[in-house]
């Protein structure tokens, strides 16, 4: 629970196509409906689980990384525009983050991208800092995406 707890709250996480979305009407019984969602999400959450261990398990070539990052940028900024390069997106904020692995690269590139706070350069040359994506409906579509990327990754290197 631990690892998960860290994936949730510090990265503001959320998982692409494994978990359902989970609405509760408060019509009825909803005191039934709440414990049957909750178990509903404690189902879904083994295959979190899963896919994050395997995550953990797929090691990446630096230069399956720099793709990593470039897919992601490319989530975020029109083709050319982006003003960081996949490099940057790829630094760590914590030594935990620092391994080869799929789940520490994906980890290090969902906050740089969502947090922002990282200098570069404009198209016209200008310094720039990104910004952190305050929009919770663009936040969560590019986590979704970003949790594809790296689900599909996986699958991919583990075939």
């Amino acid at each position: 629970m631990a690892g998960c707890f860290r994936f949730v709250c510090q990265n503001g996480m959320v998982t692409g196509d494994i978990v359902e979305d989970i609405r509760v009407r408060h019509k009825g019984n909803i005191i039934h409906n709440v414990i049957d969602a909750a178990y509903t999400i404690v189902d879904d959450f083994e295959q979190v689980t899963e896919s994050i261990d395997g995550m953990k398990s797929t090691l990446l070539l630096p230069a399956e990384q720099e793709i990593f990052a470039q897919a992601a940028l490319s989530l975020k900024y029109d083709e050319n525009e982006a003003p960081i390069t996949p490099n940057q997106l790829l630094s760590t904020r914590r030594i935990a983050d620092r391994n080869p692995d799929l789940w520490s690269n994906f980890n290090r590139v969902q906050e740089n991208i969502i947090r922002g706070g990282l200098r570069g350069r404009t198209a016209n040359g200008n310094r720039t800092t990104t910004r952190e994506v305050k929009s919770i409906d663009n936040n969560v579509k590019l986590n979704k995406a970003l949790w594809i990327l790296a689900d599909g990754m996986r699958a991919l290197k583990q075939a």
